[in-house]
């Protein structure tokens, strides 16, 4: 299995629409694990890692967003899979 990590920032209209429920669904449903969270300065920052492929298909996920929420930008950094997360979860 070609397993990796990515970084994500998104950058937008993405606070206060559900957008960090959005993004535990969708890496569950991959089964994928890591975290989200909000920042201070209104972007939203998760750490996704599993199957290469699941990855990217996540981050297509959260270029697209909830119908609520609007993307204007996504910054991804890709590194090798740590495996030292074993679920999925929203971090305050």
């Amino acid at each position: 299995m070609n397993a990796m990590r990515a970084t994500v920032r998104v950058q937008g209209r993405v606070q206060g629409v559900g957008f960090r429920y959005f993004v535990r669904c969708t890496a569950r449903a991959l089964h994928l694990t890591g975290w989200v969270r909000n920042l201070n300065n209104g972007d939203v920052e998760a750490v996704l890692e599993g199957p290469a492929a699941d990855v990217e298909q996540a981050i297509e996920a959260l270029r697209q967003g909830p119908p609520q929420g609007r993307v204007e930008r996504l910054l991804v950094e890709r590194t090798p899979c740590r495996n030292e997360f074993i679920n999925f979860e929203i971090r305050l």
